[in-house]
């Protein structure tokens, strides 16, 4: 498995993660009505394609996620955030899960807990702790990622059905490494085992994360393309 990893890794040396696109006039009535569509100003205008889209990148997720404190809506901001770079234009449930989870009571208990676990080192605890109307794992591990500030240790690191294809191609499940099926020591296992590999194929966990999600599955595919 870590050399097909590392064929993978050298397979998109010289790519980037791009910024994601999103349209704000698909988002503004769902936000608006929680008083939170001045999260549309962040990252940048597009140049070019539909007037008055933008971009926004993990980058602008981390300079939200230093700004925060622990008010409330400092925390449900960066959340709409990490929806809005989650949806891009692909998604076009992200407005309406979004609405359906800043309407949900337990928000900023939940926003709340779940960050002091994760910036605690505890992922299988910010795992059992969320819950919210339409947001599912692909999208609150992304919270998890962009909230974790930490210097050292297992950050956390997205976890979606794209990365999951990827990883199960190459013959890895989550439930064999933490030897159960319970959903939150998964998620630590994934975390752990990325953050063990990493190391040996020259990487950072984020970038070999973000390359199992480029390739979607089909290992044998990128592993046959000429760098």
């Amino acid at each position: 498995m870590e050399e097909q990893l590392r064929k993978l890794v050298d397979r998109y040396r010289g790519c980037e993660q791009r910024p994601v696109r999103f349209r704000p006039k698909t988002w503004r009535a769902r936000l608006e009505a929680h008083d939170a569509a001045h999260v549309l100003d962040v990252g940048v205008a597009c140049t070019t394609g539909t007037s008055g889209d933008r971009l926004i990148d993990r980058g602008d997720l981390a300079r939200l996620r230093d700004a925060v404190n622990d008010d409330p809506g400092s925390l449900r901001d960066l959340f709409v955030a990490v929806m809005i770079w989650g949806s891009g234009t692909t998604n076009g449930r992200g407005p309406r899960y979004t609405d359906a989870a800043l309407s949900d009571g337990r928000l900023p208990d939940v926003l709340r807990s779940t960050r002091e676990a994760v910036r605690e080192g505890d992922l299988s605890e910010a795992y059992r702790r969320f819950g919210l109307k339409g947001v599912g794992r692909s999208f609150f591990t992304k919270w998890f990622a962009a909230v974790d500030d930490r210097d050292g240790g297992e950050r956390a690191l997205i976890l979606d059905n794209r990365v999951i294809r990827s990883l199960n191609a190459l013959g890895w499940t989550s439930w064999q490494a933490a030897g159960t099926r319970r959903l939150p020591l998964r998620y630590a296992a994934y975390v752990s085992a990325m953050h063990g590999w990493a190391p040996s194929l020259g990487v950072s966990p984020e970038r070999l994360e973000w390359v199992l999600f480029e390739v979607n599955g089909h290992i044998d595919e990128a592993c046959s393309r000429t760098p």
